[in-house]
């Protein structure tokens, strides 16, 4: 996680999706490996780095449309992040905390998406 001023919240979402994303890999090389955990591992990795390369994508992209349809992919896989993240079996409260912090951001992320997304439907 994130050390340093945290009451500053990253404006950059390309660095701030990028550190979702490590910071998710981060969290995931501390917990238990069982048989739900494994499974869960995986899909937190590719959903939480694909909130950040869809995000870099959305940047890239050449219309409007490509553009909100790469957010909303961004967003769906903040919401998948969530999910993989609330179903992964921890019990150590160092973990339960890095956790909790994981899932706000997703939640953060989520609503950030969310108002992109009602701004270009807004403008056309």
């Amino acid at each position: 996680m994130e050390t340093g001023d945290n009451n500053a919240k990253k404006f950059n979402l390309e660095d701030r999706t990028f550190d979702f994303a490590n910071n998710c890999k981060e969290f995931l090389k501390k917990i238990e490996r069982n048989i739900h955990n494994v499974e869960y591992y995986k899909q937190l990795i590719r959903s939480s780095g694909s909130v950040a390369a869809n995000f870099i994508e959305a940047n890239e992209s050449f219309s409007r449309n490509d553009f909100s349809h790469r957010i909303k992919i961004c967003r769906k896989e903040a919401k998948e992040s969530r999910l993989w993240l609330r179903l992964i079996d921890i019990n150590e409260q160092e973990l339960v905390n890095s956790r909790t912090m994981l899932i706000q951001e997703t939640i953060e992320l989520t609503k950030i998406f969310g108002a992109m997304l009602e701004k270009i439907k807004n403008t056309n």
